[in-house]
């Protein structure tokens, strides 16, 4: 017979590895999870001479780049330019560590970022980059505001299902990790309304500011982290709600046979 809790609920090895497996894969997804919102490398864009961009002309673009008061188009022009990476949080790019109209042009170059604030991730976005006169584009608004916030509800969603593990460890029951599964679930929709709207955003500004020709944008490893986070969650999720319902019904068949 199956080995039994002092709860009364019982343990099977399946059940148990089914377990340790779900864990796993909610860890790795967290990590993955929090280690792409905190790069910014969800987008790149790649130009054929960076350290050239910079003349006279190109250093007031990124000095207009690290302004406070910089658009949407003064900041995507200087990405574009400078061989630019994008978060979720923040922007960079690379320029050479003294750009002088008097110094010949460099190769030791290094990486400029700035954060996005509250302010800027709240922000509308405009049909034209830009052009405040031109309307808002509710579209890439929202986009741009969700793809802040679904990371951020996906994290937590983990985070509370851990908590609720826990408490079931806690209660020597398996019953509780059907709404951990749950929770994994909701967690992983989440994380996949984040890619999809992230990729529908970056595709909705490209067509507002194309590539130049001489600049490949492609997207970057802290946006991959995200697309393997998401299946990983599913995968918890079935394996938490097998394993707490076929246990629960398995232990409920064994218990009307016994009194059978």
């Amino acid at each position: 017979l199956f080995p039994y809790s002092s709860k009364g609920a019982m343990m099977d090895n399946r059940f148990a590895t089914a377990l340790v497996i779900a864990c796993v894969l909610s860890l790795i997804s967290t990590i993955y999870m929090a280690a792409s919102i905190g790069t910014d490398f969800w987008y790149e864009y790649h130009t054929l001479s960076p350290a050239e961009n910079i003349s006279e002309a190109g250093r007031s673009i990124w000095e207009e780049f690290v302004s406070e008061e910089a658009d949407e188009k003064t900041y995507t022009d200087a990405l574009f330019r400078c061989n630019g990476t994008v978060g979720l949080w923040r922007r960079c790019i690379t320029v050479p560590k003294n750009s002088h109209w008097y110094s010949p042009p460099e190769t030791d170059l290094t990486t400029n970022c700035i954060s996005f604030s509250l302010s800027d991730q709240f922000m509308e976005k405009y049909i034209e980059p830009g052009n405040h006169n031109s309307g808002t584009d509710l579209n890439r608004t929202y986009l741009w505001r969700l793809q802040f916030l679904l990371p951020f509800v996906s994290l937590g969603l983990m985070c509370f299902g851990a908590l609720i593990g826990l408490c079931a460890c806690a209660c020597r029951s398996l019953y509780p990790a059907i709404a951990t599964g749950v929770l994994h679930f909701l967690a992983g929709l989440c994380t996949l309304g984040l890619v999809g709207c992230y990729v529908a955003g970056i595709e909705l500004l490209h067509k507002k500011l194309p590539l130049p020709d001489d600049v490949r944008g492609e997207f970057g490893w802290s946006f991959c982290l995200a697309c393997v986070s998401a299946p990983l969650q599913f995968m918890a999720a079935a394996l938490f709600i097998w394993a707490a319902r076929t246990n629960r019904k398995e232990f409920t068949l064994l218990k009307a046979y016994r009194v059978a």
